[in-house]
């Protein structure tokens, strides 16, 4: 099998191969799915019981969800014919049919509310500003291309056509993103307890050494500069807790206890 990319790049790469009414038709239903999956996440990550619970939640909260099934199956019979998946995961994902009381409050762009600190905010607007320069640049570089006739080898009008395909899938992603944020204001924290935005230092009982961290929204997280995902296990153990709890981690090694012993804003 070649190389599998991520879902995310296999997203864009399909919607890139898309006639325009089709793409449109399926832009947001596979957004969503990478959302639950995570863009990062590989084909073979992902299993036959994984989809179930991705098709019934969705059920859940999207009483359309069963129409536009299809959409999300075309994108994973695609995958299995591009050899990023052993198999077709389009013939495990099977509508699941929820009963619900009432839909008045279904919100209507059925995206579930995501928080995120200020600065995480700012940065992804930055970024949807940088990434709608660079598409504008390379529809000029789609169109210069597209002067060339002889359309069998024009690897340049290809590869802008498919560049433009990524980077309006991120467009698409980073958009769904902002309208379904909810800003975590700072000044309200509540006093000595942990929550999305606050900086902390644990102490492990065990070895003695001190861990810095910040806590953000799971779109946030950069494990490598600290800021780890309120829904890692790391912030799940932490959220809420106050200045010198002891805090128990699980890990694959094992459960990790630690103090929480200073909270910094």
């Amino acid at each position: 099998m070649s190389e599998i990319p991520s879902l995310g790049d296999a997203a864009g790469l399909y919607l890139a191969s898309l006639t325009a009414e089709k793409k449109g038709e399926s832009q947001r239903e596979i957004y969503k799915f990478l959302r639950w999956f995570g863009r990062d996440r590989t084909f073979d990550k992902i299993s036959p019981a994984q989809l179930d619970d991705y098709s019934e939640n969705a059920a859940r909260s999207d009483p359309g969800h069963v129409e536009r099934l299809p959409l999300v199956r075309a994108f994973l019979s695609y995958a299995k014919k591009k050899g990023w998946s052993e198999i077709n995961l389009g013939t495990h994902l099977k509508a699941k049919k929820v009963k619900t009381k009432t839909t008045k409050n279904v919100r209507k762009d059925n995206f579930e509310p995501i928080s995120m600190t200020k600065e995480g905010f700012d940065k992804m607007n930055v970024e949807l500003a940088s990434l709608k320069e660079e598409r504008q640049i390379t529809i000029e570089e789609m169109t210069k291309a597209a002067a060339d006739k002889d359309f069998r080898e024009n690897a340049p009008f290809h590869a802008a056509r498919e560049k433009k395909g990524m980077i309006d899938g991120r467009i698409i992603e980073i958009e769904a993103t902002l309208n379904a944020a909810v800003v975590v204001d700072n000044g309200k924290h509540v006093k000595n307890c942990i929550d999305i935005g606050r900086t902390f230092i644990l102490c492990d009982l065990s070895k003695g050494n001190e861990i810095c961290y910040t806590l953000v929204g799971p779109r946030e997280a950069d494990p490598s500069h600290g800021r780890i995902s309120s829904v890692s296990p790391i912030g799940k153990a932490v959220i809420g807790k106050k200045q010198g709890d002891t805090v128990e981690i699980h890990a694959p090694s094992g459960v990790r206890k630690f103090q929480l012993k200073e909270i910094q804003k």
